[in-house]
């Protein structure tokens, strides 16, 4: 199995950390790429593309403003990146999960929107079943 390439984008250190050791203890060989702002995030998004290497997976926090670095929260950084690549795998992963703001992440195009209180072994189980249902995509085709 090809490593599948992972983005996560949180203005976080610890939680980018703590998502990055999860999914390399998943049964999916990984490469992971940080953003710690929207912009960041877009931008890294933006040039993984033109390096033809388009991410499997965007984990994308909602709250990326707090520390007054980044001027684009989460959705505003889904809905670029869904102007770039429109087949973008976008999840959300945040405290802000039963908000009308995670809403309109899901307005935006994020296929879910995980609740950063889910288990780690949970976790892990979903970016699994995420990752691997990439490979499922591919094979059937368009």
């Amino acid at each position: 199995m090809n490593k599948k390439v992972v983005l996560v984008i949180d203005d976080e250190d610890t939680m980018r950390d703590l998502i990055k050791r999860n999914l390399y203890k998943i049964n999916v060989p990984v490469i992971v790429y940080e953003a710690s702002t929207g912009e960041e995030g877009v931008e890294k998004y933006r040039k993984l593309m033109e390096k033809g290497t388009k991410p499997d997976l965007v984990i994308m926090d909602l709250n990326l403003t707090q520390w007054g670095v980044g001027k684009i929260d989460g959705v505003e950084a889904t809905r670029q990146i869904l102007s770039i690549d429109p087949e973008a795998n976008i999840y959300g992963y945040t405290a802000w999960f039963a908000t009308a703001w995670a809403n309109k992440l899901l307005e935006a195009g994020a296929k879910d929107v995980i609740e950063r209180t889910i288990l780690p072994g949970d976790f892990r189980k979903m970016m699994e079943s995420i990752l691997t249902a990439t490979d499922k995509k591919k094979e059937e085709g368009p």
